[in-house]
């Protein structure tokens, strides 16, 4: 995809990066991190978890020796879809290893910390640190939103697929743990009218996120200003699913020059959520469906007061153009009733919560990526919410995520513990719970 101002980068390159992988050597585990102090329950709205070979067990016995699986290359495993081949890159699992091993090229599944992985040890890296509920992307290997089985040739494998997929995910991944992990499902992007049957059918059993694409246009699919997504979109507000649009989900990321270095793009993500919300909110989506619900998913938050100020600014100069007319709702207002967004670490953004709106704020830990505040996530949100109101503590922690994906809440003995609602904070024992 072109852009006027500066050119991208290909997310691709990431996969492409392992068609012919180097053996990695001398990776380290870090011992494991002692339990922190329990400052304020979480429930992280962004983390992810690497698949594993058995993910495409469900298949029909007909498509099973055509479906994805995984092989041995060399020693190293890789997932074979169509005539294409994913490797274990380590940006699917950076934590428990030094920085400096993040972007590790290639991987098998023992080189990476067991809670990128495993279900029971995830619960207790959980538990380490402070997060009571978690909702899970797919891995880089798929696409977030992913693009990967849609693109496959076959469209009665593809769909078998992606349903295969979110049967792995509502029943083996978050059903061994409900109450701790929040199923999130792949879309099918190829087809809008399927995409909507498969939220539908998981709604039906208590399903309330989808991941989709920022920019479907980046996919070289229709943008949002088409009606062609209208049916998926229709399904996700009548059934109360939350429309989950991970950055870096259209396959680009902002890139100012050919050669500015990996930190450069980093440092731009939060970018992508202010061009995404913009975009979203020029589509009408949110006219069309009123009860859409829509986060941004590692988009950031300092960045949203300025994006209200630039819609304001639109919204003023209304007359020179014929998007907006006399009797739509301000774009202010639509970015206030549809829109949530979600925290790394956005020290200033707590400093202006009442522009932004407290109860559209949600935290994320991104496990297991390489920007994962884990495990001192209690020591990041005790820095930038502890000058807070106990009330929106609460809320930005965990209670927005409760309400909005309709999961649980902490268990009162749980936030018993929490010093951030303490009149003091006493010493905690460093306990796991």
């Amino acid at each position: 995809m072109e852009e006027e101002t500066m050119t991208t980068t290909r997310l691709d390159d990431l996969q492409d990066r392992y068609a012919t992988p180097p053996v990695p050597s001398n990776l380290t585990l870090l011992p494991d991190p002692e339990p922190q102090e329990l400052w304020c329950p979480i429930i992280s709205v962004d983390d992810h978890v690497l698949e594993p070979p058995t993910l495409f067990d469900r298949l029909p016995a007909k498509l099973r020796t055509r479906g994805p699986r995984i092989i041995d290359v060399g020693g190293l495993p890789a997932w074979e879809v169509d005539e294409r081949r994913f490797f274990l890159g380590g940006t699917n699992g950076a934590v428990g290893r030094p920085q400096r091993e993040a972007h590790q090229s290639a991987m098998r599944f023992d080189q990476f910390r067991p809670g990128v992985w495993d279900a029971d040890a995830r619960i207790r890296d959980m538990d380490v640190n402070g997060m009571w509920a978690s909702l899970n992307f797919g891995s880089v290997i798929w696409g977030f939103a992913g693009k990967v089985l849609a693109s496959l040739g076959d469209p009665e494998l593809a769909q078998a697929c992606v349903r295969a997929y979110n049967d792995w995910v509502v029943e083996e991944w978050c059903g061994a743990y409900p109450d701790r992990l929040i199923p999130c499902q792949m879309p099918y992007l190829a087809d809008p009218v399927v995409a909507a049957e498969e939220v539908r059918r998981n709604a039906a059993r208590g399903v309330h996120a989808v991941s989709f694409s920022e920019n479907p246009a980046g996919l070289g699919l229709p943008s949002m200003h088409s009606d062609y997504w209208d049916p998926f979109l229709a399904a996700c507000a009548e059934t109360g699913t939350v429309v989950n649009l991970h950055v870096g989900s259209s396959g680009t990321v902002a890139r100012p020059a050919e050669d500015s270095p990996v930190p450069v793009i980093v440092a731009l993500f939060p970018m992508s959520g202010m061009s995404a919300m913009i975009d979203w909110v020029f589509s009408k989506i949110p006219i069309r469906f009123p009860d859409i619900k829509i986060a941004l998913s590692e988009g950031g938050v300092s960045w949203v007061p300025t994006a209200l100020e630039r819609l304001q600014r639109a919204f003023d100069r209304r007359d020179e153009n014929d998007v907006w007319s006399a009797t739509d709702p301000h774009p202010i207002d639509l970015v206030r009733r549809n829109f949530w967004f979600t925290s790394i670490e956005d020290p200033s953004a707590f400093r202006l919560l009442e522009l932004i709106g407290e109860d559209r704020v949600m935290v994320e830990v991104d496990y297991p990526h390489a920007d994962s505040s884990w495990p001192h996530t209690q020591d990041l949100i005790r820095r930038d919410l502890s000058h807070l109101p106990a009330s929106t503590i609460a809320k930005v922690c965990y209670k927005n995520a409760a309400a909005l994906y309709q999961h649980p809440l902490p268990p009162d003995s749980l936030i018993a513990r929490a010093s951030a609602f303490a009149v003091s904070a006493p010493q905690k024992e460093n306990v796991a719970w």
